[in-house]
């Protein structure tokens, strides 16, 4: 029997195990594989698994170790899935896949002008949210506690156009964003600062705007914050991690078993 697993640290309270479960009735073991050394949770893959997911802070790390590496993995220099094939080790990238598929669903159905996207945060999955929402042809804004992180990045794909700006400005880009990626693991403090005005639509688009967070445990827009959203602007709409979470497992499931997991236990367990 094949059998996948996750590494990264913390992984205690992971939804991926239940997630993968559901995903195949169980007919595929997967364990959750902790460690704060990536060293040694990597030969553990090696020795024993076909294929694992790979979570904070190992997604760079990740990246380097592979021998073949997929498109998007090679633009953000971050690896989300590693799996063993007859050329070596895979990296893949499906954060991608996660963030275009939570945006592109949340507006289903209704008319929506998105122009710019605000992404905070220049790790594994702020840089995948960054190229995802280039590849959806928005002017793409990043900012990253590391200023210099995020210009590197930005740098190193030209052809996107990406603008970097201090977290200082995060009020101002996030009033004028139509879509805002959030890619930190914990709040920052000028959160608690939106005002109304800041939930109203972007400066060159129509009233939608969507709110997506990659951290799906501790969020850090809270219910005060999202209430605040809703009565200024019941157009906007939160996407939780959730979603992200989700999307990206899909894609990355199909890429270790080539085989269509089932979406609907996925969403049950969520």
């Amino acid at each position: 029997m094949k059998k996948f697993g996750l590494i990264g640290h913390p992984i205690e309270h992971s939804l991926s195990p239940a997630l993968f479960r559901a995903a195949y009735g169980g007919r595929y073991t997967y364990d959750l594989i902790e460690g704060e050394d990536f060293g040694r949770s990597y030969d553990r893959f090696l020795d024993g698994y076909d294929g694992i997911n790979v979570t904070a802070p190992f997604k760079g790390q990740a990246f380097l170790k592979a021998d073949v590496k997929d498109p998007v993995a090679v633009k953000t220099g971050a690896a989300n899935v590693l799996i063993k094939s007859p050329d070596g080790v895979k990296a893949c990238n499906t954060d991608y896949f996660g963030v275009q598929m939570s945006l592109l669903n949340a507006s289903k159905g209704e008319k929506r002008i998105w122009r710019r996207a605000l992404v905070v945060g220049c790790g594994g999955a702020g840089k995948a949210a960054a190229v995802a929402a280039g590849d959806l042809k928005l002017e793409t804004v990043i900012m990253n506690r590391s200023a210099g992180t995020a210009e590197e990045f930005a740098e190193s794909l030209p052809e996107y156009g990406f603008t970097v700006r201090p977290m200082e400005e995060f009020g101002k880009w996030f009033r004028q964003s139509d879509v805002i990626i959030y890619a930190v693991p914990s709040p920052i403090e000028a959160i608690g600062c939106l005002e109304r005005a800041d939930f109203r639509g972007g400066r060159l688009s129509a009233k939608a705007k969507i709110l997506l967070e990659a951290n799906y445990r501790k969020p850090s827009f809270g219910e005060e914050v999202l209430s605040r959203m809703r009565q200024a602007n019941p157009a906007a709409r939160y996407v939780s991690g959730r979603e992200w979470l989700l999307h990206q497992a899909i894609t990355g499931y199909v890429t270790f078993t080539g085989e269509i997991p089932d979406e609907e236990a996925m969403r049950r367990i969520l």
